[in-house]
């Protein structure tokens, strides 16, 4: 068992080679570690403090983002609307517009129709007056053999024409 138990010396100088290295690590070592140290959980600190200003930041940019999208939203539905009503003046202003050219077209049609019928209506009593003076020619030339008579019948037709 002589391989188990260490020697006093060993452990004199294993405790002597510790306080050494403890003392060694302390004054040289210790200090820059726990500094670099305290330096690395700043900067992870820091890191995380910056992460939580940019998630804050992600979230105004996204309310901001639907903000706008909402206002685009209604500006492109008064826009919308303002299409519509201005396709409906325009529709409502052309159907005006049609109905005044429809109205002058009937009226215009109804005059040319008046004046068509009036000027058919003066043909034919032209034309009943043509015939009536054809007619009345011949039953006088038959009636009428001699000039005295002709002369008589065209006194009497002078009295009763009235000159304008």
């Amino acid at each position: 068992m002589d391989l188990v138990t260490p020697g006093i010396g060993l452990i004199f100088w294993t405790g002597i080679i510790f306080a050494v290295l403890l003392f060694v690590l302390t004054k040289f070592a210790w200090k820059p570690i726990n500094n670099m140290i305290s330096k690395r959980n700043q900067s992870i600190e820091d890191a995380l403090n910056q992460a939580e200003i940019a998630r804050e930041e992600m979230k105004k940019l996204q309310a901001d983002n639907e903000k706008i999208f909402a206002e685009a939203r209604i500006e492109r539905d008064k826009m919308m609307q303002e299409a519509r009503e201005i396709k409906d003046q325009i529709v409502g202003q052309a159907k005006n517009e049609a109905q005044i050219e429809v109205d002058k077209i009937k009226k215009a049609a109804n005059r040319d129709i008046i004046a068509q019928k009036t000027a058919a209506m003066e043909e034919i009593r032209n034309q009943v007056l043509d015939l009536s003076v054809l007619v009345a020619e011949k039953v006088i030339r038959k009636e009428l053999k001699s000039t005295p008579q002709h002369e008589q019948l065209i006194d009497d037709l002078l009295k009763d024409v009235k000159l304008n």
